[in-house]
């Protein structure tokens, strides 16, 4: 016996802020004192002498912060950099991790030389005010008593507040500089220039560099020949903000040299199974499952092309079309999919940029497909400071658009036993990023490794791509091969995926939701494999994603978070003996803007989830006990939010440890339990009204059934209940898509 997966709808609501934020304050042990202004204020005049010298930029420069460690919001530069109503958060043109041992934010500002003077202005009246009121220095303490010389600071030409403000910016930064950000690339590439607010064609032009209207790939993204990026590197390499090379050479299938015939193999007509999107080399039709296959080529005709550049894209939909039957062993529950087929690359080296048009081109075109399958992967690693131009792009179509994207993690080239970091586009943070595990679900031989800009959780998940003693059957014109590779772990991922969306009617939130809590199950994350399996292996049959054991209550609920809080305090989790005999965890997924040009700083939007008992205070005791929005913020840094609560992760998943001896919890006054989701943005342009979506899973300590229970208390306390009931989904589904013939 099993219970259904469960809908509560009905109760989240929306809430304002009530934090009106605290006094300026200084860290512990922190102290501003007149010789550190002096050096800053010199490394700003310097940076303002360099940019005037070079004269590219006109009345601007690009002003460097090196902070002393890595930095939340709270505690950027703020009030000094705000010049003329704009604040220092609109300036922002770059962000980035420097190169020492340990992680320090590098945060680049564009200012004009006006901007700049006031700045050294501020500085100076801040020195002047330390120097004469504080004897030199200013700790805590001492600003903490700043009211008591209110007048005379006042006198020295800042208001106390403002004086404050400045103060605790100043106590941050570690020095200004200019960042040189060129590296070693030499041929066609990608190059992203800081947005300074000139027309980039006119600062290419005072460089003698001149390209046409197709190479521009964006907002201050172009593609340059290996020519013209000596010459930006040569005459103006700080202008560089991201470089990676135009030429990819996409990882492929490592195909065994077992292959049988496959014209022994049948497949009913299609009917009106959820399409899939795949993006990927060409495709043969001359395979037996060709009529559930709609095929466009995308490739330049100029472009030769072999056999072999026909292989793994057709592997690749053979799988999605028809896994379980090539693959009885692998069945999956899914049944089959019809699939369309975009060829745009072929084997060996591609354009990265033609590649990137031709895939926006594509999704625009054929909005109606809400999956879609990559199993392309470069070899050369991601760089540890900013997003793919590939992976930005397709974040961003994710974000404008209700569809998600299946990636694969990137094989080791062949024969390579070092570790190897993940491959473009499998940086991407919305897209679900897929790796390789063997028959007993150990790392892939091949596998490669995360993180994504030292800090984002991929790959995603994991699941069984073949390795030295096991592989995987596809098919291709000449047969059926067998293979192994995250190229054929992918195409799996996405058939659940689509049988979720497309079948099950799930929005794509919950449905990323549901694989994560699956694939974590109740053990805790193992972090030194994390990097590899991410949040773990996902179970083989769909059946074990969407039920749960008859101890177990699965249930979801989704929402838009256009406030600072969405929340409800009416969630009943069935008491006995005045205590909940229940473990729980919960996963939240959602689908953040993204802005490549933050660097580091990638995603705009923060969810972060708390869930748990509603303590006598009326505050949710979340089972991971994040207090940070609690008033404590002091109590944790930057760096240890995002390694222990994942901030600015759009993946998040918390859950009570199990210990050998497990007690049920005990209830406070209230008897429900809360879900709160709070937001926060990075840049004042950031959207407000983000999709959601939250999975929670509960397990009875005693292996007592409690489901009809918390159906019944769900009901009572106002939630709209809808079990989700596979075979009836199916049959509806079914019976929606039915061919309708007229007599």
């Amino acid at each position: 016996m099993s219970n259904n997966l469960v809908q509560l709808k009905g109760q989240m609501l929306p809430r304002g802020n009530p934090s009106k934020g605290g006094g300026a304050s200084l860290s512990k042990n922190q102290i501003v004192s007149t010789s550190k202004i002096d050096k800053l204020k010199n490394d700003m005049k310097n940076v303002k002498t360099f940019w005037s010298r070079e004269e590219i930029l006109g009345g601007g420069a690009l002003v460097s912060v090196y902070y002393e460690r890595i930095v939340p919001k709270s505690r950027r530069v703020s009030k000094l950099l705000s010049v003329n109503s704009e604040s220092s958060n609109e300036s922002i043109v770059g962000a980035k991790f420097g190169n020492d041992s340990k992680k320090k934010h590098i945060i680049t500002h564009y200012l004009s030389y006006d901007q700049i003077d006031i700045i050294l202005d501020r500085m100076e009246k801040c020195r002047v005010i330390v120097d004469r009121i504080f004897d030199g220095k200013v700790d805590d303490e001492k600003l903490k008593r700043a009211k008591s010389y209110r007048k005379r600071i006042e006198k020295a030409g800042l208001a106390m507040s403002t004086f404050c403000s400045y103060i605790v910016d100043l106590s941050n930064i570690e020095r200004f500089g200019v960042l040189d950000n060129s590296s070693s690339i030499t041929d066609d590439s990608i190059i992203t220039i800081y947005d300074t607010k000139n027309d980039i064609d006119t600062i290419l032009n005072k460089l003698d560099i001149n390209i046409s209207n197709s190479s521009h790939l964006g907002k201050n993204t172009i593609l340059l020949n290996s020519e013209d990026v000596l010459k930006l590197k040569a005459k103006a390499p700080y202008l560089i903000a991201m470089s990676v090379s135009d030429i990819a050479d996409y990882e492929y299938i490592n195909f065994k040299n077992e292959k049988e015939p496959s014209y022994g193999i049948s497949i009913p007509t299609p009917k009106n199974e959820p399409v899939v999107g795949v993006i990927d080399t060409l495709f043969s039709k001359d395979v037996y499952f060709s009529d559930w296959v709609t095929y466009e080529d995308w490739v330049d005709k100029e472009i030769p092309r072999d056999a072999e550049s026909y292989t793994h894209g057709t592997a690749i939909t053979s799988i999605i079309v028809d896994g379980p039957a090539i693959n009885p062993e692998l069945d999956d529950g899914c049944g089959r999919f019809r699939v369309k087929h975009f060829g745009v690359a072929v084997k060996g080296k591609n354009s990265s940029s033609s590649i990137i048009r031709s895939i926006k081109s594509i999704v625009e075109s054929n909005k109606d497909i809400k999956v879609w399958n990559i199993s392309l992967g470069a070899q050369a690693e991601i760089n540890p400071n900013f997003i793919s131009p590939e992976a930005a792009l397709l974040d961003e179509i994710q974000y404008k658009n209700d569809v998600v994207f299946i990636v694969a993690g990137t094989n080791k080239p062949d024969g390579k036993s070092k570790d190897y970091k993940i491959g473009s586009p499998a940086d991407s943070i919305n897209a679900l990023v897929v790796n390789a595990v063997d028959e007993k679900s150990n790392i892939a031989s091949y596998a490669r490794r995360g993180k994504v800009l030292s800090f984002f959780n991929k790959p995603d998940l994991s699941y069984f791509g073949g390795d030295k003693k096991s592989s995987i059957s596809a098919c291709t014109a000449t047969g059926l091969f067998r293979g192994v590779g995250t190229s054929f772990a992918t195409p799996w991922i996405t058939r659940k995926m689509a049988y979720l969306i497309g079948k099950m009617g799930l929005t794509r939130e919950i449905a990323k939701a549901l694989l994560v809590d699956s694939a974590i199950k109740w053990q805790m994350v193992d972090e030194n494999r994390v990097d590899y399996l991410g949040f773990g292996v996902v179970p083989q049959r769909i059946e074990d994603i969407i039920s749960t054991d008859n101890d177990e209550i699965r249930f979801y609920v989704e929402g838009i978070s256009s406030s600072y809080e969405t929340y409800s305090h009416r969630i009943p989790i069935p008491l006995a003996d005045n205590r909940y005999p229940f473990h729980s965890r919960a996963t939240l997924c959602y689908f953040p803007e993204c802005t490549r040009n933050q660097g580091v700083d990638y995603t705009n939007t923060e969810l972060d989830i708390y869930f748990g008992r509603i303590q006598n205070n009326g505050r949710i005791s979340s089972i991971n006990n994040n207090n940070q929005s609690n008033g404590n913020d002091g109590y944790i840094n930057e760096e240890g939010a995002r390694e222990y609560y994942r901030k600015w992760d759009n993946t998040k998943h918390i859950k009570q440890e199990i210990k050998s001896r497990s007690t049920a919890l005990r209830s406070y006054n209230n008897k429900l339990w809360g879900l709160s989701i709070k937001s926060k943005n990075r840049l004042t342009t950031a959207s407000s009204n983000i999709k959601f979506g939250v999975v929670v899973t509960l397990k009875e300590i005693n292996g007592n059934n409690r489901y009809d229970d918390f159906i019944k208390m769900c009901s009572v306390n106002g939630w709209i209940v809808n079990e989700i009931k596979p075979e009836n989904i199916i049959e509806v589904f079914e019976t929606a898509n039915a061919e309708i013939k007229f007599e």
